[in-house]
């Protein structure tokens, strides 16, 4: 006897019910040892807001080929791998001649002694701190205001809600060229 036919339509809804099952399509790996630990030995100050912030995991920190480290906080709200948009993520770039925005006008405001840029109705806040830009994304303004108020360096002593160092003047870190930068010396062929 033959088992009764399975219409193909039925077939795919419980195969996309079995994927839905097991969880989140996004690869969800534990942050790499070497990553964390080139935020702690970088000579220049690496700002994060700890393991997890307002209920929110550390869920990624990067070190891309500039020399800027991200952390961040909680799932995606958008996008996934590549292309994720977090709660929250907090950039240190240590090129602190550049200050993101482009051509819209920012608000002016101080954050722990130190002057801060308000971008994206207040979602976005800039702070430039010692040698270093420190670049804040939130979902909200309330939680990237939090997050300034805040972040510490996991590199150096600080304390949440203490005072920031006064930015430094430009440290010629965006005029110096990375070591992917700089051509191969030339060698006589023989």
């Amino acid at each position: 006897m033959r088992p009764p036919a399975v219409p193909t339509a039925l077939l795919a809804l419980l195969c996309s019910l079995a994927l839905c099952a097991c969880g989140s399509a996004l690869l969800e790996t534990p942050i790499a040892h070497n990553t964390l630990e080139s935020l702690i030995v970088n000579p220049f100050p690496v700002y994060w807001l700890g393991d997890s912030f307002h209920g929110l995991p550390l869920t990624e920190a990067t070190h891309d080929p500039s020399g800027g480290f991200s952390v961040q906080y909680g799932a995606c709200l958008e996008g996934g791998q590549g292309t994720c948009v977090p709660p929250l993520r907090v950039v240190t770039s240590a090129d602190n001649s550049f200050l993101p925005g482009g051509p819209q006008r920012l608000r002016q405001t101080l954050i722990r002694g130190v002057p801060a840029e308000l971008a994206q109705d207040a979602r976005t806040i800039i702070i430039a701190t010692g040698p270093v830009v420190v670049d804040i994304y939130a979902q909200n303004a309330r939680l990237a205001d939090a997050a300034a108020r805040t972040v510490v360096p996991i590199n150096e002593p600080g304390t949440p809600e203490g005072l920031l160092s006064r930015p430094e003047p430009d440290t010629g870190y965006g005029s110096t060229p990375l070591p992917s930068q700089e051509p191969t010396p030339l060698h006589p062929v023989r």
